[in-house]
């Protein structure tokens, strides 16, 4: 199994069975997290987008969102976990780990190529050891 920003290096054309994760808007931002701060417990929510104009499951125009709040093992303030997830976005995630600051909704990510886009402007620190982060993605 194989996860784009995870362990996708580790792929081997000499594998005979290769999966990759369909979801692969929940290991990106909570991975980055997780290296730098450390996660104790989180609890990931992931919400399917539905508009007039969308099919409410998995249809072509289907983005989704994801809510995570965390308990960090290490304090941080959400200013220094945008900078890092900001730092990642642009060196090794850079094309898997989208990042925004913007006033965004969701058909802004129609057809992203990004598995998830950070979204700086949408999370919130509760205090230096729990914050609520927000990521956008293209369920397809």
């Amino acid at each position: 199994m194989f996860v784009m920003g995870v362990n996708h290096k580790k792929y081997d054309n000499s594998l005979k069975i290769v999966s990759f994760l369909h979801h692969q808007l929940l290991r990106p931002p909570p991975k980055v997290i997780h290296d730098n701060f450390g996660i104790i417990e989180g609890l990931m929510a992931t919400v399917h987008i539905i508009t007039a104009t969308q099919k409410t499951v998995d249809g072509p125009s289907s983005v989704s969102i994801m809510d995570l709040p965390c308990h960090l093992e290490k304090a941080a303030m959400y200013y220094d976990i945008k900078k890092v997830v900001k730092q990642t976005s642009e060196g090794p995630l850079k094309g898997i780990l989208g990042y925004t600051k913007d006033q965004v909704v969701s058909c802004g990510f129609h057809s992203d190529i990004h598995s998830s886009t950070f979204h700086a402007g949408a999370g919130i620190d509760l205090n230096d050891n729990f914050v609520k982060l927000i990521s956008w993605y293209d369920n397809e």
